[in-house]
């Protein structure tokens, strides 16, 4: 299970990452533009994280934590990409309780790993720093566009880097675990060899 969880987290680092640049490096988007850029990292998230879980759901008892992820990226995707002409409110909006569903799914998935792994406490900080920036959509859905661009920008990016530091140390552990057991399994050459 953690062997397929750290590349799925990575990937939707990644991906997280690169909207955060995009978004930034174009600060004048236009509304359809911006809507076309987050219907395409919703959607590539969604699809990272459904498949991932699914194909993780036999070795992994919380599998349908990534999938409600998954299936809520999936549906404001989705919604942006059917209604790209959503007034800028509407699709803050959207941007907004994605935020906060998905940031309230990572820290229970956080919670439930941690009867398997240490180091959790990034995709805490990541399931945080969405609920964070959801609340502040919502207190303030009125904010200047550019404002609102450089927050999206700044979320994104901040949510990609922690992801990416997570699944690293989750792969770092994964291996660290396989090294372990080689360990336990196979006998040490330097031991075994016959000092004269």
């Amino acid at each position: 299970m953690l062997s397929r969880s750290w590349r799925m987290l990575a990937l939707r680092g990644v991906i997280a990452i690169l909207f955060g640049v995009l978004a930034l490096a174009w600060p004048d988007l236009t509304l359809l533009a911006f809507a076309a850029l987050f219907a395409a990292y919703a959607l590539l998230t969604g699809v990272v994280l459904v498949v991932g879980s699914i194909k993780s759901r036999k070795g992994n008892e919380d599998w349908w934590l990534p999938l409600m992820v998954g299936l809520v990226s999936l549906g404001a995707g989705a919604v942006a990409a059917i209604h790209p002409g959503l007034t800028a409110l509407v699709l803050v909006l959207v941007v907004g309780a994605n935020a906060l569903i998905t940031g309230v799914l990572d820290i229970a998935t956080a919670i439930r790993l941690r009867k398997t792994i240490r180091n959790e406490g990034l995709l805490i900080l990541n399931g945080v720093a969405s609920l964070v920036f959801g609340v502040l959509v919502f207190l303030f859905p009125d904010a200047g566009a550019l404002a609102l661009v450089w927050l999206i920008s700044f979320y994104a990016s901040l949510s990609g880097i922690l992801l990416l530091g997570f699944a690293l140390r989750l792969r770092a552990r994964t291996r660290g675990t396989t090294v372990e057991k080689d360990r336990r399994t196979i006998p040490d050459r330097r031991l075994s060899a016959v000092h004269p």
